[in-house]
This record gives structure tokens, sequence and C-alpha cells, in this order.
């Protein structure tokens, strides 16, 4: 049976753990938080909770992270290399840089071990529901091998390149939500303002070339101004950081995305960095 790692149990490792464990999976999970750890144990008895990187680290055949940034996968990464076995594959789906990913890799291949970079699309909806998107950077035979554990916990998963492009395709994805999110807030402000009934402007305009994931699972919570939930700003502005600095590494032209990466700020500065990405609507009626 395979040896797996999870660490991290926040909003998207923690479901994704658990539907590894329910797969049958020999898992074994690891959170800085010792307490939620120990919270995410009592629904998921079949797991072994570890309280060091350490313990989790010597048996496993692959160690899954789900973290924050950069620096915790530096730091992950940096604390198991000399305990890992030859042949271990580490699948980050932590949004980082790319160049995080290239240098994690050329880490885990002077160990004769594999590194995929491989963020998710699908928010904390898609990590309940095991309907996530996952784009993978790395070695694609690797990939192949370990498709399996992707699947326990996403709908649709796809090798795009070598180590790097697992993010570089992320970076695409938030460019795109970035302005899709600012686009729709900008419609329902005009409705609004317009005295139109928004219900009934989403029952026409969702049904056709406007429709979106955002238009039909956060509209109504955006019209009823609930935003603590969902996609965090403060998250998204990392991401959205992490975009533009490369763009400016290969001279690409993001205007809007630079744009609402202003706006979340704004969202941060009025102390919002807590709620859903969709708040770019409360912004507009600050």
């Amino acid at each position: 049976m395979t040896n797996i790692g999870f660490v991290g149990l926040g909003i998207m490792g923690g479901p994704m753990a658990s539907h590894l464990s329910n797969n049958a999976y020999n898992l074994s999970v690891f959170n800085r938080s010792k307490e939620k750890s120990e919270k995410w144990a009592i629904e998921n008895t079949k797991a072994r909770v570890c309280f060091s990187l350490m313990d989790l680290a010597t048996d496993c055949d692959i160690i899954i992270l789900c973290v924050r940034n950069d620096n915790d996968v530096r730091q992950i990464v940096d604390n198991i290399k000399n305990l890992i076995r030859p042949g271990t594959v580490v699948i980050d789906h932590t949004t980082t840089s790319a160049e995080l990913a290239k240098e994690m890799n050329n880490i885990l291949v002077e160990k004769e071990s594999y590194f995929l970079d491989a963020p998710v699309s699908g928010g904390e909806a898609g990590a309940q529901q095991g309907t996530l998107s996952v784009m993978v950077g790395g070695d694609k035979k690797v990939y192949m091998s370990i498709k399996d554990v992707l699947d326990s916990y996403s709908k649709f998963s796809k090798f795009m390149g070598p180590s790097g492009y697992g993010q570089l395709t992320k970076m695409v994805n938030q460019i795109c939500i970035a302005g899709l999110i600012q686009s729709f807030a900008e419609g329902l402000h005009f409705a609004k303002k317009s005295n139109l009934d928004v219900k009934d402007v989403i029952d026409v305009i969702s049904k056709g070339a406007a429709q979106s994931w955002q238009m039909e699972n956060r509209w109504k919570s955006m019209i009823e101004d609930e935003y603590e939930h969902g996609f965090a700003v403060d998250l998204m502005r990392k991401d959205l950081d992490i975009v533009l600095e490369h763009a400016n590494t290969i001279d690409a032209n993001l205007e809007i995305t630079d744009i609402v990466n202003r706006f979340y700020k704004d969202i941060q500065n009025a102390g919002g960095g807590k709620w859903d990405t969709s708040s770019l609507l409360r912004r507009l009626e600050f």
C-alpha cells in the first residue's frame, strides 16, 4: 500500500486529506497547529496524526504539501530533504512562484527524489466536494504514476510541462479570475443602481455569454453583503503579487490585473483581508 503524507490541514488541505483517507490510502498528516491536527483527526480516524515533519517524512512514498507560500514550502523541503527515501514524490499544491518550484525540484533531484508543482483551482467548495482542477509541472512519468492520488480529490488534472509550468498555469487562472470578479461586481453594482431586480437579471444573463462560476456561486452572497467565507483577499493579493512580479520578468502587459490587485489592497486597508475575493462589490459601495 502506498504511504502518503499530507502537510497542511487548512481550508483546502483538510478536505483534500479527508478524501485521501476515505479512499483507503495509508495516510499520515501533519499541521503546524497541533489543535488543528487533533480536530481533523476526530472525523478522520483512519489516518495517523504526526506531530513532527520527521515522523511523517521517514516512511512516506508520496508527500503532499498544501501550505501558504514560498517560504513555507522552502522550509518544509529543507526539513525533510535528508529524511526522505530515494524515489519519494513531493507534490506541492501551494500557489507559489514558478522559480520556487524549479528550486525545490533541483534540491530533490539531488536526493534522487521528485518534485511536482501542482496548484489547484476550485476553491473551498471544490476541495470539499473533491472536484478540484490540478495543473502540474515536473516530470510527466512521475505525474502519471501519481495521477490516481490526485483523482481522489480532483475532477481533472493535466500535465503542463517542466517544473514551474503548473505554477505558471495557475497564474493565468488568477489573472482571469481577477478581471472577471471585478467586472461581475461592477455589473451587480450597476444593476442595483438602476433599480433592477438582481435575481431576475442573474436568471437571464446566467443563461447567456456572461455566465461564469463566480456568477453561479457568488451572486447571492454578494447581494446580501456576505463575505466571511471563501478564498481570502489576503491570499489573492499574495497570488497577484507573484503574477505581477513574473509578468515584469517576461514583459507581459497586465494592466487590468494590476488595477484589480490595487483594489484588493483597498479592501485590505479597510480591514477585509479575510473577506472572500467577491468583496470587490463591497469596495464599490464603501
